[in-house]
């Protein structure tokens, strides 16, 4: 590997540390990274020259000698802009180095079917008013997206998005021509976004192997296997809402099958089950039954019963298949899941190999609705971290 190459990763990899862990000691950056301490000096010497980390004095330690620097990401020097396009709402934020949410813009989503224009014009126009309004000094380094639906790696085009009907929609491309910033729009699949924020900053944080499941309309789901996302050979992998589970007698799919999990389980199916009338949707409706099953409404725990039943099939065939150390309940699932753990771990119980379900923890999001928005943030910042002097030189011209 050649000296500048070495030098690039590097630097990327500190500010990693830094952006995903907070304040660190030099120290302990030299221990994680197996580099000699001058060669840590250097790097964060460079890092705080560009505007991306400080260095300052620890708190007292209380021990003898010259204390070790601590490192912590500078949050108001670069940021980026995410995206999120659920079935019932979008949002946009900017979010800077480290994670912290600067500002935020949001709007329902009215479900017209496909709303490709309606959809980048509410976001461009959020995404130019939080530009304007970031200080003169500081830099957009970067623009991701989250799209509840499948998408093409590259150039972010929903390839299918059956819940409002887009299929072959240009959304990246749009996007970054109405933002008129200059950036690409890095665009990933909510779930997939999900299962990385997660792994990086919620519940999942420091688990090699995790799958998220969430639930919007639908289900998606993300797999973390050895600390990489699971994609498939296309980008269109871990679509977990369209494992079958139920094959003869299934509730029809958006997709055009039958017994699909995300059928079984998703709004429509739970919200049928407590007998609500077809005009009732959306995540309100969801809670409503929630609420009421806990006050011991008959039909609406019934209706938990049945689809946590369902929802237990696919996580015990998920396990089986991957050995998580960690499920992680998301979107509408994270109000779902505990009316409906009871029946959950039962099906684990009965279905699961032993040893696969010895040590598998279940959890709802820690991240909570911000997770695919989390998500999309690290996606923005990618490019950053792979060469943060040489992205840095580039946007300051």
């Amino acid at each position: 590997m050649a000296q500048e190459e070495i030098r690039r990763h590097n630097a990327g990899t500190l500010l990693r540390h830094v952006h995903l862990g907070g304040a660190v000691s030099r120290t302990t950056l030299a221990e994680r990274m197996r580099l000699n301490r001058s060669t840590i000096m250097t790097l964060t010497t460079e890092l705080a020259t560009a505007g991306l980390v400080r260095e300052e004095l620890p708190a007292d330690t209380g021990r003898a000698g010259r204390p070790s620097l601590v490192v912590r990401p500078d949050s108001g020097q670069v940021y980026v802009l995410a995206f999120d396009v659920a079935v019932d709402r979008l949002v946009a934020a900017r979010v800077a180095l480290g994670g912290t949410m600067l500002d935020r813009r949001e709007a329902v989503r009215p479900r017209a079917g496909a709303d490709l224009d309606r959809v980048v014009e509410v976001l461009a126009r959020f995404g130019r008013q939080l530009h304007r309004t970031a200080p003169s000094s500081s830099v957009c380094v970067g623009v991701g997206a989250s799209y509840c639906g499948m998408i093409r790696p590259g150039d972010g085009m929903v390839r299918f998005g059956p819940d409002m009907g887009w299929v072959d929609q240009a959304f990246g491309t749009e996007l970054g021509r109405r933002l008129g910033l200059g950036l690409p729009v890095s665009v990933g699949n909510e779930a997939h976004l999900g299962a990385l924020a997660e792994q990086l900053r919620g519940a999942g944080a420091g688990f090699q192997n995790l799958i998220y499941l969430h639930g919007d309309v639908g289900v998606g789901g993300g797999i973390i296997v050895g600390g990489k996302l699971l994609d498939g050979d296309g980008g269109y992998g871990c679509e977990l809402g369209h494992m079958v589970v139920n094959p003869y007698n299934g509730r029809p799919c958006g997709c055009g099958s039958h017994g699909c999990l995300e059928a079984e389980v998703g709004e429509r199916a739970l919200l049928d089950s407590a007998g609500r009338p077809a005009e009732s949707f959306g995540r309100d409706s969801v809670r409503a039954v929630v609420d009421d099953a806990d006050r011991g409404d008959p039909a609406a725990q019934e209706a938990l019963r049945q689809v946590g039943d369902w929802l237990g099939i696919g996580v015990a065939n998920l396990i089986n298949l991957f050995n998580p150390g960690m499920v992680v309940f998301g979107g509408m699932l994270r109000d779902m899941y505990p009316g409906a753990a009871a029946q959950v771990r039962a099906r684990i119980a009965a279905n699961v190999l032993p040893v696969a379900r010895e040590r598998v923890r279940l959890r709802t999001s820690a991240l909570g609705d911000d997770a695919t928005l989390v998500g999309a943030a690290e996606l923005g910042f990618s490019d950053l971290l792979a060469d943060p002097l040489g992205v840095l030189t580039r946007m300051r011209g």
